[in-house]
């Protein structure tokens, strides 16, 4: 078939983002499928009002908050998961916990491998992607709470600390490869 006439991937993007990484992430994966001929389009879980049947390929990402993966991501996975099952998928967990290698990879990430096993999408492929840690933009209740994680887990707990711990590189990869599949 020529170049010309090259059916371009029709490809949703749907995410939950809390303080704005893991949409900035969708947003970067979307502008790599775009340059793979993908017709993607990418919306937040809160504005989603399209049909996923529409769809050849489907991303769906969401950040952790509180230990857990968005509700509505889960509500929306639950209501479609054969319909997920019968299409190239991704799911991208973006967490904290990720910032540590041993942790990084689906089969390693405690937040992935309990979400994945209370659903019963099969999603094609999973990534994990470190989040950001950026202490002035959580509320009173929310650092104390996550400067208790990161003491217990080893982290920073410097209420003056900003770090985005994701590494692009692997974003770029997971980009390339999903585009592919």
């Amino acid at each position: 078939m020529s170049e010309k006439f090259r059916k371009e991937t029709k490809t949703i993007i749907i995410y939950s983002s809390v303080n704005g990484l893991t949409k900035r992430i969708c947003y970067h994966i979307k502008d790599i499928l775009i340059r793979n001929n993908h017709l993607t389009e990418i919306f937040s879980i809160d504005d989603f009002s399209k049909k996923i049947t529409d769809f050849d390929k489907v991303i769906i990402a969401s950040s952790i908050r509180y230990g857990k993966h968005n509700d509505q991501i889960e509500n929306l996975i639950k209501e479609n998961f054969e319909l997920l099952n019968s299409k190239k998928t991704a799911f991208i967990s973006v967490n904290l916990v990720a910032r540590k290698v041993e942790k990084s990879k689906a089969d390693t990430n405690p937040y992935v491998i309990k979400f994945l096993n209370a659903i019963e999408w099969r999603p094609t492929t999973v990534a994990v992607f470190a989040g950001k840690l950026d202490y002035s933009l959580y509320s009173f209740k929310d650092r104390i709470m996550i400067q208790l994680i990161m003491l217990i887990t080893k982290g920073p707990v410097n209420s003056k600390t900003v770090i985005e711990y994701t590494d692009w590189n692997k974003v770029n990869e997971f980009s390339q490869y999903f585009a592919k599949i």
